[in-house]
């Protein structure tokens, strides 16, 4: 074989792809020095007749698309399973964001950084500083949950009363008309103080009744509703989960008939449902009920068509045959949350929202609310669980003392803190970038899946740890503990808006795919289109550029795999190299995800092990897009760079672990090895964060200061010292003003000057001042009070029952 050739012909199709024309010039040339070898008979020519063939039909349009391109659509179709009503309404809900570029293989890092910095109007600051702040400072989460098992009246008269209800709805309804960047920063402040508030505030501002009008709501509909829920004179549920159906919501049971009855003494069209729902937040107080359902219109009342599809409508809770059951008590919460039920209910066609027009298109509707509405509040709530945990945790920690020394100062602790910090700084990055995008007009789907299955699964961790690090004080039930309630809470944040384990597997990746992926999803719909002749020229235009985008990546990969990545791009930043990384696994990514989707198509999506992996690695590449986007907003400070570096080294190495995990796994073993040789040929070298990066971060959270202060930013911080967290945040700040007088006393003890570290020896030997001695006293007493956990007699446990007032029957207009 004549290696100098095959080189040629290698560089020939290289050119290709960058210029056509040119290439189709040296891909003659090529041709001619062929023909010339082959007549002298050298015994090399014929083997590289057939690519040069294949290079010279890849030219010419039209002997491409009958050579390449026409076989090429045939194994395309073969390939791709249906696909129902639901999932096409999933793939096409929302819009695609940054996580298009990390998709591409060669993200661009300048879009990333042009993306506007997050900020709050006046406005929204002072309802943080004002209304939450106070709202806050009502909220006693033992009492809520263990004593009333409900919000106090009066917390709920101002949340009704303070607008609350109403965030997403524009002022023009009588709304607050907030940002995404306010409703989660408000959302997440009260989540600090209690997970019941938070649920019950977040409800109606997330999927449900008011979203869905604001959208898909007939003007009728906007104008009678919109102020009523804004005000609180209507509370909202919405209900869609049913024993039958899950997260396989698509599947519901419940019906809607079509036909014709009285409604207010007269005859209209409207449907006739039967359901059963359970699992319905604030169902039990709520006065107007969304409900999802399937509708059928058997006689042709609405048109040709006699199954409708999944609808959604508007009810009043007072209407006849609505039937709203007795309360769930998810994980020791105390938000409303309930089953309802109606048989042979029947309602006027104007109550479904959007009235006869959006008759059948349910799904698409809450697949495009759910788009942006997950993208806030869970994120939100898992954000703040973090922040809490890395800022109780770090207190903690310093205050609480073992074998001498702060637990905070062992290294088992230590490993502790920095997991939590880190995952504290990672979420608060992406929670701001994402409600950015949102507030820019996006809604990112596979973002929003992204940001519940990571904030939720990453405040699991970082409670986890919290609850290490507390011991007992974290276990022990009663209101000395800040802990528990939000440790209880854990389940529902991963089991609600979508199972975490079905997100990972089958939404992040499948939907990520189908809708980042710059071609396939252009190929798909060519492959759908019925004018067959239309379908190939779509599909040609696609697959040659998506042949060129493998092979880009592939030369990119090769070249960032070898080098380490010292020339992949990056902005001139003191964390360069990090950008640098992502480029190389975003080109990793992208190239294997391409030969999954090429050896496997749609079968992908049932090899859940591969797609899941798949998603940690798009997921890790968002969150490392946005701490170093974070990192530039607040100006390279410094202090955090610990954060920074702690948060990007276990992003990277995690993608470098699940790529490589797929790899190992791939369907073909051969192909896995080679994408090994290709992407990591010096093998893995993208580590856990080090012990050093990881001492620095728990240190920096052991004492106060504007870097610690940033990490737990938009926490209610309480300053009553009758209360478990007011009572830490003073104890935090005594052993720090101490901390010189505790190292006098120590110098004392050790030159001899001493024999006890008691504040009295050393006031009479002169060591320190009254007011030293003072110092020392109150913060023994106030470190006692942090260490000490609630007991109980057997009378008063016995006492601990869910009231038997239902907040349903306060609530009801009227009342």
């Amino acid at each position: 074989m004549n290696t100098p050739l095959l080189v040629l012909l290698l560089a020939t199709g290289l050119l290709m792809l960058f210029s056509p024309r040119l290439g189709l010039v040296a891909t003659l040339a090529l041709g001619i020095t062929l023909l010339t070898l082959t007549v002298r008979h050298q015994p090399y020519a014929h083997w590289l007749w057939l690519p040069w063939l294949l290079t010279l039909a890849w030219s010419l349009k039209p002997l491409r698309k009958i050579v390449i391109t026409r076989p090429a659509l045939g194994i395309i179709k073969r390939m791709l399973p249906p696909i129902s009503a639901t999932e096409h309404d999933a793939i096409a809900a929302g819009t695609t964001w940054w996580e298009t570029d990390l998709f591409s293989g060669k993200p661009d890092w300048k879009k990333l950084l042009a993306i506007p910095q997050p900020r709050l109007s006046p406005e929204e600051q002072a309802f943080l500083a004002g209304p939450t702040e106070a709202l806050c400072d009502m909220l006693d989460d033992w009492v809520i949950t263990h004593e009333l098992r409900d919000l106090p009246a009066p917390v709920w008269d101002f949340i009704r009363s303070e607008g609350f209800l109403g965030m997403i709805i524009p002022k023009e309804f009588g709304g607050l008309g907030f940002s995404a960047q306010a409703h989660s920063a408000v959302v997440g402040k009260i989540a600090s103080r209690s997970v019941s508030a938070a649920v019950t505030v977040m409800v109606p501002n997330s999927l449900g009744p008011g979203e869905l009008l604001l959208h898909y709501g007939s003007d009728a509909q906007k104008k009678y509703y919109l102020p009523r829920l804004a005000s609180g004179q209507e509370i909202p549920c919405f209900a869609l989960t049913g024993p039958e159906a899950g997260s396989d919501a698509g599947s519901m049971p419940d019906k809607g008939i079509v036909c014709r009855d009285f409604y207010k003494g007269e005859e209209v069209l409207g449907i006739r449902l039967t359901w059963e729902k359970r699992y319905i937040t604030l169902g039990p107080v709520a006065t107007v009920l969304g409900l999802a359902f399937q509708l059928h219109d058997p006689e042709h009342l609405l048109g040709s068509v006699e199954e409708i599809g999944i609808t959604l409508a508007l009810i009043p809770t007072s209407h006849p045959g609505v039937n709203i059951g007795r309360r769930h008590f998810p994980g020791n919460q105390a938000f409303m949350n309930g089953p309802n039920h109606g048989t042979d209910v029947f309602i006027p066609m104007s109550w479904v929202i959007g009235e006869r027009e959006y008759v059948g298109r349910g799904w698409l509707m809450l697949m495009n609310c759910l788009a942006a509405g997950r993208a806030i509040s869970l994120p939100a709530l898992g954000t703040a669980s973090a922040k809490m945990a890395a800022r109780y945790s770090g207190e903690y920690a310093r205050v609480r003392k073992q074998f001498k020394l702060p637990i905070g100062k062992l290294e088992g602790v230590e490993e502790a803190l920095a997991r939590i910090g880190g995952h504290a700084y990672t979420l608060e990055a992406a929670r701001r970038m994402t409600c950015v995008g949102l507030d820019l007009g996006e809604k990112p789907a596979v973002v929003s899946a992204i940001m519940k299955y990571q904030a939720t699964e990453r405040m699991r961790m970082a409670l986890n740890d919290a609850m290490d690090i507390h011991g007992g004080k974290g276990i022990c039930a009663g209101p000395r503990n800040y802990l528990a309630t939000a440790y209880q809470a854990i389940p529902i944040g991963i089991t609600v808006e979508g199972a975490n384990i079905l997100t990972r597997t089958l939404i992040i990746f499948g939907q990520g795919a189908m809708r980042c992926h710059p071609f396939l999803l252009k190929e798909i719909e060519a492959a759908a289109l019925a004018d067959t002749q239309k379908g190939l020229e779509q599909f040609d235009g696609a697959f040659t550029a998506h042949v060129s985008h493998i092979m880009f990546n592939a030369l990119r990969s090769i070249v960032h795999g070898l080098t380490l990545s010292v020339f992949a791009p990056a902005p001139a930043t003191p964390t360069a190299h990090w950008y640098k990384k992502l480029s190389r696994l975003s080109s990793a990514f992208a190239l294997t995800a391409d030969a999954a989707l090429g050896l496997l198509g749609g079968e992908l999506k049932r090899r859940e092990r591969l797609s899941g992996r798949f998603a940690d690695v798009l997921a890790e590449m968002y969150l490392a897009s946005a701490v170093l986007k974070r990192w530039e907003d607040e100006g390279r400070p410094a202090e955090d760079r610990a954060l920074v570096d702690y948060s990007l080294a276990l992003s990277v190495h995690q993608i470098e672990k699940q790529l490589y995990g797929i790899l190992l796994n791939f369907p073909s073993p051969f192909i896995g090895w080679v994408l090994r040789r290709v992407m990591f040929p010096w093998g893995r070298c993208m580590a856990e964060p080090s012990d050093k990066i990881g001492h620095e971060v728990a240190t920096l959270m052991l004492k106060p200061s504007a870097s610690f202060d940033r990490l737990s930013e938009g926490l209610f911080l309480s300053r009553n010292r009758a209360e478990a967290t007011g009572t830490l945040e003073y104890a935090f700040q005594l052993v720090t003003d101490t901390k010189d007088i505790e190292a006098k006393i120590r110098a004392a003890r050790k030159d001899g000057l001493l024999h006890s570290e008691a504040p009295e020896a050393a006031l009479l030997a002169g060591i320190i001042s009254a007011a030293e001695a003072q110092l020392l006293v109150d913060t023994a007493a106030a470190v006692r009070e942090v260490i000490m956990v609630d007991d109980f007699s057997n009378a008063e446990l016995s006492g601990m029952r869910t009231p038997a007032v239902h907040r349903a029957e306060l609530l009801r207009p009227g009342m």
